[in-house]
């Protein structure tokens, strides 16, 4: 950055900054009215957890419990044998957790 010496550099630089400032403003309100999009859009995907995939897997225990196949759960729920697999991962994780604590 060189050195300012006169008043008239001085306020030049002065415009140019103002100038500049004004741009990075619209950009900061293009920026949020972006971020706004993205804050009110619908995440998608597996929500992991929630009251339908709590219901899903206590059916899932009990139907596994009684000695159902994979294929006759994922079947009555509704769901990919690939989905029944997770449940089961999880009851897996659950049951080694249990016999840790005992």
């Amino acid at each position: 950055m060189k050195k300012i010496k006169t008043l008239e550099e001085a306020l030049k630089r002065i415009e140019e900054l103002e100038k500049e400032n004004a741009e990075l403003k619209e950009a900061n309100e293009d920026l949020k009215e972006e971020l706004e999009y993205f804050k009110k859009r619908k995440a998608c995907g597996r929500q992991r957890h929630n009251a339908k995939w709590m219901a899903i897997y206590n059916d899932f225990v009990v139907c596994h419990e009684q000695g159902m196949t994979m294929v006759e759960i994922a079947k009555r729920n509704g769901i990919s044998e690939r989905s029944i697999y997770r449940y089961k991962a999880y009851y897996d994780e659950m049951q080694k957790k249990k016999k840790g604590k005992s």
